[in-house]
């Protein structure tokens, strides 16, 4: 289908509309998801918009961190994060709540070209290279530097053993309180334009040589220099009876094998950082930040050794238990939907508008706190007696619960274990007993 771009939204819609049996059904109800005060702002923030898909916004209370009470606001579609989040926060709001800090907030962007001449030649002049790639993204830069940001340092990298004729420009960045990707994919661009016009036009280079093919130009995800640390600690014996009469001492030392094994299996290294990204995700999309990124950094992180494995660490010495996350985290709190988006922006208040470094050590902190419920229910009740329980009133929704229905299912499923077939069934119980 070529053009579709160039349509109006309403034409837009009718050619999608005809691949429904209820055409009219489909174009009313997308319709109706439309925001009438923002619906113009947010068609703009993607391209074929049809209408808006609403997601619930929630928030997890008891957040301390460092000594400050947050209420963090969360945007998830899984019904059990937001209580998962909830519950560790509150457990460990009355033991010290979470302790953090940002190791390091660099960020990184390549230039990557091939150039067929002598590295050691081109080494020789890098100092005159990196004077003009400076001088060249100056224009782009001067801003940010006022803001305490800007280019920490850009070195030649050679990778010819990888690809023949490849070198890599390798720039890092501090971009203070944005997440920088437009700032960053200028400034590269900027010095791939340098780069070529530096190597064609200096004079100390013949032939062959002045020509330099640039590939590609372009920040990276991965920031292994933007760091952030979140830990929890109590004694022991503090951790109190756990479910199933599970004993202090006898939670730590399971709890540590769940953490080992992830450390050792990556088909469970996986599922427990994905505990992680539950919390980091659902903080990132209610402020505006980009989850794909800080998804894609974080698996990168966890396998930097050559094998994938848990981003959590315990130690249990000195009859403590001390739990722990550390992982690339770059996110924003100015520019990009951060300022445009007004749930974003409200969300950003909830926080007290925090600098990024502040996000950083919110969102680890939700991050560890869903890791931490998760692996606590995994190893006592197991995952899905709470999953399910949050995820009955889905179930219920499927079946076309009425109010009443509702109140009863959620009655009688208090105590027991929640499955599709069991509420179904027990729904079926109680629409003979009403037309008997």
């Amino acid at each position: 289908m070529k053009g579709f771009s160039s349509l109006s939204r309403e034409e837009k819609l009718d050619q999608v509309a005809r691949l429904f049996d209820d055409p009219q059904e489909f174009v009313k109800e997308l319709n109706s998801f439309r925001h009438p005060k923002y619906r113009e702002l947010l068609d703009g923030f993607s391209e074929n918009t049809l209408t808006h898909y609403p997601l619930p916004y929630g928030v997890v209370p008891n957040v301390i961190v460092n000594g400050t009470l947050y209420m963090v606001p969360v945007v998830t579609e899984e019904s059990s994060v937001v209580a998962a989040a909830a519950k560790s926060a509150g457990f460990w709001a009355g033991r010290g709540g979470f302790h953090a800090r940002v190791i390091s907030t660099t960020k990184v962007g390549q230039v990557h070209f091939t150039w067929k001449g002598d590295f050691r030649k081109l080494q020789d002049h890098f100092p005159e290279l990196k004077e003009k790639l400076l001088k060249k993204t100056a224009p782009v830069t001067q801003n940010m530097v006022k803001r305490g940001g800007g280019i920490r340092s850009i070195r030649l990298v050679e990778t010819a053993r990888s690809m023949e004729h490849y070198y890599q420009l390798m720039a890092e960045f501090e971009t203070v309180d944005s997440m920088g990707a437009n700032f960053i994919n200028t400034c590269m661009e900027e010095m791939a334009s340098a780069l070529v016009e530096y190597m064609g036009g200096s004079g100390h280079f013949r032939g062959e040589e002045k020509n330099v093919h640039v590939i590609m130009a372009i920040l990276s995800n991965y920031t292994p220099d933007c760091l952030v640390e979140c830990r929890v600690e109590t004694g022991i014996g503090d951790l109190g009876e756990q479910e199933g009469g599970l004993s202090p001492e006898d939670f730590a030392r399971k709890f540590e094998q769940a953490v080992m094994i992830s450390r050792m299996d990556p088909y469970r290294a996986a599922t427990h950082n994905k505990g992680i990204f539950n919390g980091i995700d659902a903080v990132a999309l209610a402020t505006g930040n980009d989850f794909r990124a800080i998804e894609a950094c974080g698996h990168a992180w966890a396998a930097r050794s050559g094998n994938y494995s848990g981003l959590t660490d315990i130690d249990l010495s000195n009859h403590m238990f001390r739990y722990s996350l550390t992982l690339p985290l770059a996110l924003g709190t100015v520019g990009g939907l951060t300022s445009l988006h007004p749930l974003a922006k409200r969300s950003l208040g909830m926080l007290g508008n925090p600098r990024a470094e502040d996000l950083m050590m919110i969102a680890a902190s939700v991050g560890l706190a869903n890791n931490f419920g998760a692996i606590r229910s995994l190893i006592t009740r197991g995952i899905q007696a709470g999953h399910m329980k949050m995820h009955l009133s889905n179930i219920l929704n499927r079946l076309e619960a009425t109010p009443t229905e509702k109140e009863k299912a959620k009655a009688y499923f208090s105590k027991r274990k929640v499955s599709y077939r069991a509420v179904e069934t027990f729904l079926l119980s109680l629409r003979k007993q009403h037309h008997s």
